[in-house]
């Protein structure tokens, strides 16, 4: 009799064990490593817990341009949410892990100016096309920066909030200080071209590595300066390699290996399908179908 009570003791804390193991492996937490919630430009400062009008400050304010790009955080599924007067147009991400993203002040605005006669529609707030509860990429356009709600007539920014198992709210910063900054935004699988412009760091026979400060993304029509990004791009046989004496003029061919370190390069990728390693700048994610070294 004593063995069984033992024994069903020993089979009782086994399961409460096995439960505690399995609480604690199915809590969700963020992503170690999330995509920048803006593309391009955003100035913002550790502002979390900021004491404010209507309490503490739930997340982070990211300055941008009116309109800027507003990505998905992580892949999950998107909600809209119009009905705050606060928040203006805001939309939650449900991340695949768990976590809750809220885009908050997204774009009321139908013209540069701040005249607040658009609505909290696809087009306007959400990007174009993007429907009420459609999944999502990382790194997929789900909304524009803007300045609606009690921030109308501020400096347009996004204001950020990261809910992990979809409960409160945490300092993002960290996150935003590493995450990963996309070269451009574009649905997977659609062609892209590139045209990088900065310094060569280094050449090999099949590669070059340059310091990007300046990124044109096509057909998109999307800009970034001020990068100083390092990227690994290939060269493979058959791509032009020359040396022009300004950009945009005409070049003579050259080999590679000419080029030098601190050399200014305008490098234009072949068209290529759209791939979360090429909007990244992976190592070798790019290929260049043309490279103008210009004369030092």
């Amino acid at each position: 009799m004593s063995s069984r009570r033992t024994t069903a003791r020993g089979t009782l804390l086994l399961v409460l064990a096995l439960l505690t193991l399995t609480s604690v492996a199915g809590a969700a937490s963020p992503p170690a490593k999330i995509v920048f919630p803006v593309l391009g430009t955003a100035t913002y400062t550790d502002d979390f817990g900021d004491v404010r009008a209507g309490g503490r400050h739930q997340g982070i304010d990211m300055l941008a341009a009116k309109r800027s790009l507003a990505l998905a955080a992580e892949a999950g599924k998107v909600e809209f949410w119009t009905r705050s007067a606060t928040a203006g147009c805001m939309l939650y991400l449900h991340g695949q892990s768990g976590t809750d993203y809220d885009y908050i002040h997204l774009n009321n605005d139908l013209t540069a100016k701040n005249d607040n006669r658009g609505k909290c529609v696809a087009g306007i707030a959400y990007a174009k096309g993007l429907k009420d509860g459609a999944k999502v990429a990382a790194g997929q356009v789900i909304g524009y920066v803007g300045d609606s709600g009690d921030a109308n007539g501020l400096h347009p920014h996004l204001h950020f909030e990261v809910h992990p198992n979809r409960k409160a709210a945490v300092d993002p910063y960290q996150l935003l200080q590493k995450a990963t900054h996309l070269l451009f935004a574009a649905p997977r699988g659609a062609p892209f071209t590139l045209e990088l412009r900065g310094t060569v760091v280094s050449v090999a026979d099949d590669s070059v590595q340059l310091k990007a400060t300046v990124v044109s993304a096509w057909p998109m029509h999307q800009t970034q300066t001020k990068l100083k990004r390092t990227l690994l791009v290939s060269v493979p046989i058959g791509a032009t390699v020359q040396q022009v004496a300004t950009l945009g003029g005409p070049g003579t061919p050259v080999d590679l290996s000419s080029a030098r370190p601190g050399q200014q390069v305008d490098l234009w990728t072949a068209a290529a399908p759209t791939t979360l390693k090429a909007q990244r700048g992976d190592a070798l994610a790019l290929s260049a179908s043309l490279v103008s070294l210009v004369q030092r």
